[in-house]
């Protein structure tokens, strides 16, 4: 016969147990202006996974030495933060900004996940970087504590050495360049970023000609 505390023991033992991993996905990226690609794509990976949360995790420094020049992480981060503000799914991640530096995804993940070990990551990307993708840093440590999300770009295969998750998305024809390029011309970006980082650019005056 079992006493009380055993049976108590037991029933907060399977409880535990059975307690699911959250499952959050990332999207990493320079943010440099946050725009409604990113959104979608963000949105419709969260939906077909059924995830918890999606975080926007800005990049301190990119890795990449010929990186286009950049705005203050400040700013990148206060946009991504005025892009998602509405969305219950989206989240802020500040992971890399904290550490500083360059931006290596392997050493972010790997704090991340000593810090959320029951935490189940997925890393999202486009399709046309899945090829890249034995180019990252620890690539096949990376793998080992993220699975990776692609997003099926047109004219690139859905075919990987590494375990990629393929999840179909609106191909939104947007990018951060273009959008840069447009303010600094004077030109209108209303439709390709949310109306609250379209302010925040105005206001602080980002990406006009003499930036």
């Amino acid at each position: 016969m079992q006493t009380v505390n055993q049976t108590a023991t037991k029933v907060l033992t399977e409880t535990v147990t059975a307690i699911p991993h959250r499952r959050v996905g990332i999207l990493g990226g320079t943010f440099n202006p946050p725009h409604l690609g990113h959104l979608i794509m963000a949105q419709q990976v969260g939906d077909q996974l059924g995830l918890d949360e999606v975080r926007f995790m800005p990049d301190a420094q990119p890795p990449h030495v010929d990186e286009k020049k950049t705005i203050a992480v400040e700013d990148r981060a206060n946009m991504v933060q005025e892009a998602i503000v509405d969305n219950p799914l989206f989240r802020l991640e500040t992971a890399e900004i904290a550490r500083g530096g360059k931006s290596y995804t392997y050493e972010t993940m790997k704090l991340l996940k000593a810090q959320h070990p029951d935490t189940q990551y997925y890393f999202i990307i486009g399709g046309d970087m899945v090829d890249y993708l034995h180019t990252w840093y620890h690539i096949d440590d990376l793998v080992k504590l993220v699975t990776f999300v692609g997003i099926k770009r047109t004219g690139y295969p859905t075919t990987s050495q590494y375990p990629v998750i393929w999840v179909d998305a609106p191909l939104i024809d947007i990018s951060s360049t273009q959008i840069r390029q447009k303010i600094s011309h004077g030109h209108s970006v209303r439709y390709l970023v949310p109306e609250t980082v379209a302010a925040y650019i105005k206001e602080h005056h980002l990406y006009e000609q003499n930036d």
